[in-house]
């Protein structure tokens, strides 16, 4: 097995454990077996579906659980000018690739030096992590009633660490410290006042500051 193809297996395997945590928490907000089967299908990025599970187990209403999910699943598409030379040139196998274009895949088809190993790359960490995400999220579903709540385990922090793990790189730039304080700022305001999932969409207003500081400091 070459190297990529070793690395992108053992990121499946962690993400599929990532996805056994998501399985409880969603068990546990109280979506269905099926609902969650289909979820992880078709949504299919993790930091999305932890937020809409969040939202709906604090007694967020639908529509902010979908906005929360949305919002964060938007930088998917700025991967895909970063892999659109790896993906097939027909309309339709192109836009069905869509759904593969994650963060892991997106890192596993760039770090090979040609198209045809970058390629190859892609393809075996998508179908890996695809299959496990959705293995884990079974059993995870499955084990929610033996395991209990899930504060008990800790698995409650799941989300939080996931989306502090997304925010981390951006960190190392001023712009991407102004967005990220002042999310938190609104976010923390508008938690005792807002529903359940609003302040997350209310922060995401923190970009606007944090693009005029990059436009300023771009010559």
């Amino acid at each position: 097995m070459s190297s990529h193809r070793r690395e992108g297996l053992v990121l499946s395997i962690a993400v599929g454990i990532v996805g056994v945590t998501f399985g409880v928490l969603a068990d546990a907000a109280g979506l269905s077996l099926p609902k969650i089967i289909v979820m992880s299908a078709l949504v299919f990025t993790g930091a999305s579906q932890f937020a809409a599970v969040s939202v709906i187990d604090a007694g967020g209403s639908g529509l902010a659980a979908v906005g929360s999910a949305l919002l964060l699943a938007a930088r998917n598409a700025l991967y895909g000018p970063v892999v659109a030379h790896l993906l097939p040139k027909s309309v339709v196998p192109r836009a069905g690739s869509a759904q593969f274009v994650i963060d892991e895949t997106t890192a596993m088809g760039s770090l090979p030096d040609n198209d045809i190993d970058g390629r190859d790359s892609f393809w075996w960490t998508a179908i890996w992590l695809w299959s496990l995400w959705n293995v884990g999220s079974v059993i995870g579903a499955l084990l929610g009633a033996v395991i209990g709540e899930p504060e008990t385990w800790g698995l409650d922090a799941a989300f939080p660490a996931a989306f502090l793990a997304l925010l981390a790189p951006h960190l190392r730039h001023q712009p991407g410290r102004v967005a990220a304080f002042g999310g938190a700022g609104l976010a923390i305001l508008m938690v005792p006042i807002a529903p359940a999932g609003v302040p997350l969409l209310v922060a995401a207003l923190a970009v606007v500051p944090g693009w005029w500081v990059q436009r300023k400091a771009t010559p």
